[in-house]
């Protein structure tokens, strides 16, 4: 991926640290504490307690540790490009529609970080909170994709950025709206057909519909690029995530689909370069 052509985005921060914070105010969690964490988990369809860090033995939830970020200049330059590419693309699709699209903002962190969700540590990963309308990454992730997942390549990379800015799209779009009143009604989040899985292969679409728009206007794929991305997104499917780490697979508690899933949905975005094809919550996901 000849990454080198992309837009600059002003809209990467570097963290400084963050840490210390605690939920609670002095006091046991209590119901409020348990409400916050039933909310996070659904925010950003993570265990909570792995977002929140330890609860202390007063009862209190505890920041995780965070220090400055340590982010060489290649790095950020990288990641300043995808986000500037994602800017493009998603600016010219809103504004072909009549809409504004808003950039979001990218915070690189090294591990923990305090959001408007909450605290979160390095062991969420890549998310997307919609309360500050940022995209959080950890600096250690990108060789985590490689050492755990496997998957290596900038295009790799460049679809996990991807990914959760296609969160952000379905934020403006009121799309996690939509979910969070079909929640309400007793709509599953979690499972094979619950509304977490359908909103993460959406995700997973928008990063495909970006890297139809962004080759269409960069050209600057090479070969093999698009089978590294396809294989960053097979890695990550619940099934596998389930295999790797109990050596079973539980469809009721899936959050994001299978690798066969994440691998079709980006495809139905990156072969059609249409956000309408990328309609996951009717009929099987």
């Amino acid at each position: 991926m000849d990454w080198q052509k992309g837009e600059r985005s002003e809209n990467v921060e570097v963290d400084s640290g963050s840490g210390g914070s605690r939920f609670g105010g002095g006091r046991g969690l209590g119901l409020g504490g348990i409400v916050i964490l039933a909310i996070l988990g659904l925010v950003f369809f993570k265990d909570p307690t792995a977002l929140l860090g330890q609860v202390d033995n007063g009862g209190q939830v505890a920041a995780p540790s965070g220090q400055p970020a340590d982010v060489d200049p290649q790095t950020k330059d990288f990641v300043s490009a995808i986000l500037g590419s994602t800017e493009k693309t998603w600016g010219d699709i809103f504004a072909a529609h009549g809409r504004q699209y808003v950039d979001p903002k990218l915070d690189l962190f090294s591990g923990g970080v305090d959001t408007a969700c909450g605290a979160a540590s390095t062991a969420v990963g890549p998310f997307y909170c919609p309360g500050d309308q940022k995209v959080y990454l950890d600096v250690a992730f990108f060789q985590e994709l490689e050492n755990r997942f496997h998957a290596s390549g900038d295009f790799a990379r460049a679809y996990v950025i991807a990914h959760e800015v296609g969160h952000h799209v379905q934020n403006l779009l009121g799309i996690f709206d939509q979910v969070e009143q079909a929640r309400r009604r007793g709509a599953p989040m979690e499972g094979a057909d619950g509304l977490s899985v359908r909103q993460e292969l959406q995700a997973d679409c928008f990063a495909g519909v970006w890297a139809y728009h962004s080759q269409q206007r960069l050209q600057w794929l090479q070969p093999g690029d698009i089978e590294a991305a396809l294989n960053a997104a097979s890695k990550i499917g619940d099934d596998a995530l389930q295999q790797q780490a109990q050596g079973r697979v539980v469809p009721d508690s899936f959050t994001h689909g299978t690798s066969a899933q994440r691998v079709k949905w980006f495809r139905a975005g990156f072969e059609s370069g249409d956000i309408a094809s990328c309609n996951t919550f009717a009929g099987q996901p």
